[in-house]
């Protein structure tokens, strides 16, 4: 059992990680963290988000991409082999991370990006299952997929497989419904311990807050908390909110189910749900939905209404 937890380990960025996520997915299930929300929709869509980039977008970027570099950079082949494993490791992880970072925030600042990122914030739930939810646009497009061809082409191919590996794992445990970093807070004699922790990687309790589907209750916050491997990014940045506490309900307000296959290829495909933010002439951002009680013929009855914005769609306010 030992030498089969060390071959996982070892082997992250090819079956490791994915038996990882299994073995970790399936005890959230059985735990019964996902609740009733993970309908049959939703489960395609996990899939479908998982499998996708991982049969299709990457190995295709990888193979063109390694025919197209020596083009570009004819005299550049192993020009980095020189660079000490350790030095190329921080380097790419310190790259990587970063440019993910901006990526990220900028698809919550930015009105016209947000809907590329809406999906990953659909899912009512977390975990393994919902880890990879991402719209197939905004996956092509991300930076670490080309910089990784690039890197091993320039001979860093090891550390930054090793870095993709132990990133992927730290992401991946963030998104995770169970919450691993608790004993941190709770135990007084962790708490140095955890004050460290909490600032420099992504844990459950800054990274659920991230995904919270109301900033109402000061865990939530999903205008910040953007850190991917590294929480120092927000930390540095401003954008930084930790309560060591856990939101209790994630998702967004208005979501009402859009299809699979719209929230996994829109602009190509659309959402026949009326005033989603997907649908054929939707809004490019749709405001938040709160709960409140109307006292109507001397009785209270629960409606929806849009949230306060003073003309500033809450999700986009730094």
């Amino acid at each position: 059992m030992i030498q089969f937890i060390e071959a996982i380990f070892e082997n992250l960025n090819t079956w490791g990680l994915a038996v990882l996520t299994l073995i970790v997915g399936i005890a959230e299930f059985s735990l019964g963290l996902y609740g009733k929300e993970w309908n049959r929709n939703e489960k395609i869509l996990d899939l479908a988000c998982y499998a996708l980039p991982r049969l299709v977008t990457r190995p295709l970027v990888a193979y063109f991409g390694l025919k197209l570099v020596p083009f570009v950079l004819p005299h550049a082949k192993d020009a980095f082999e020189w660079v000490p494993f350790f030095w190329g490791f921080v380097i790419i992880c310190i790259y990587d991370d970063l440019t993910q970072y901006w990526y990220h925030r900028l698809h919550h600042e930015i009105p016209w990006l947000w809907r590329f990122h809406r999906t990953h914030h659909s899912a009512s739930y977390m975990g393994m299952a919902m880890a990879s939810r991402q719209n197939i646009i905004y996956t092509i497009f991300f930076s670490q997929t080309y910089l990784t061809v690039i890197l091993v082409y320039l001979g860093l191919g090891y550390p930054a497989l090793f870095a993709k590996g132990i990133k992927s794992l730290i992401t991946k445990m963030a998104h995770s419904s169970i919450k691993w970093d608790k004993p941190f807070y709770e135990k007084k004699w962790l708490h140095p311990l955890a004050w460290i922790l909490e600032r420099t990687i992504s844990t459950p309790a800054t990274h659920h807050a991230h995904h919270a589907d109301t900033t109402d209750d000061g865990i939530g916050y999903y205008k910040g908390n953007f850190g991917n491997m590294f929480f120092l990014w927000d930390v540095i940045f401003g954008t930084a909110l930790i309560t060591r506490q856990y939101p209790k309900s994630y998702g967004i307000s208005h979501y009402e189910g859009d299809e699979w296959y719209a929230q996994l290829l829109w602009p190509l495909l659309k959402s026949s749900v009326p005033g989603s933010e997907l649908a054929a002439h939707g809004p490019m951002v749709r405001e938040d939905i709160q709960p409140n009680e109307v006292e109507v013929n001397n009785t209270k009855e629960e409606v929806t209404a849009p949230l306060e914005t003073d003309g500033i769609q809450p999700r986009f306010t730094a």
